[in-house]
């Protein structure tokens, strides 16, 4: 497994070893002593199950607030998405900024999110599923978000006609959001 920083402060690339033969392939897509040798300590609790039916479903930027934040382990099983993440942790020393990269069935890499970051893809082909590991159950009264195409954000989106479910083409730029992390 290699385990790449970002550009963010505290959130990885995570590229497992795959072995393919003939039969397909197998490769770990979580290893808690491999994590924890890297200093990532995580007790992912919960995992989820997301599809996706068209090309350019916009799900996000979602985040937990405290006490229930959550740290993600996210990937692609089918298709493909562009993946974004946004660093909303007043201390850190990358706050406000973004990073986004391609998660695919193909290249079969993984985004490593931290608590205190808000989290979006948006699918580049139909059909995608993405699944991810938290370490923070669901809490209804932690929700929270960011409108995608905040421009303060200024995310580089892949396509810029998106579908969004009502609740998330509703949610609020950063700057009307009291400090949260």
């Amino acid at each position: 497994m290699m385990i790449t920083a970002t550009p963010l402060e505290d959130a990885y690339v995570i590229e497992p070893r795959v072995f393919k033969d003939s039969r397909g392939f197998f490769c770990e897509t979580h290893n808690k002593r491999t994590f924890e040798q890297n200093g990532l300590r995580y007790d992912f609790i919960q995992d989820n199950h997301s599809y996706s039916k068209e090309t350019g479903v916009l799900r996000g930027l979602h985040f937990q607030k405290p006490p229930h934040a959550q740290s993600k382990l996210v990937r692609v099983v089918r298709g493909k998405v562009y993946d974004v993440i946004v660093d909303l942790r007043k201390s850190s020393s990358t706050y406000c900024k973004s990073f986004g990269l391609e998660l695919s069935e193909e290249n079969m890499k993984m985004l490593l999110v931290p608590k205190g970051f808000a989290h979006a893809y948006c699918t580049l082909e139909p059909d995608s599923i993405v699944l991810y590991k938290v370490d923070e159950f669901y809490s209804p009264a932690s929700e929270s978000g960011i409108i995608w195409n905040d421009p303060d954000l200024g995310i580089r989106w892949p396509l810029s006609e998106v579908l969004l479910s009502d609740k998330d083409s509703r949610l609020p730029m950063m700057r009307e959001l009291d400090d949260i992390f």
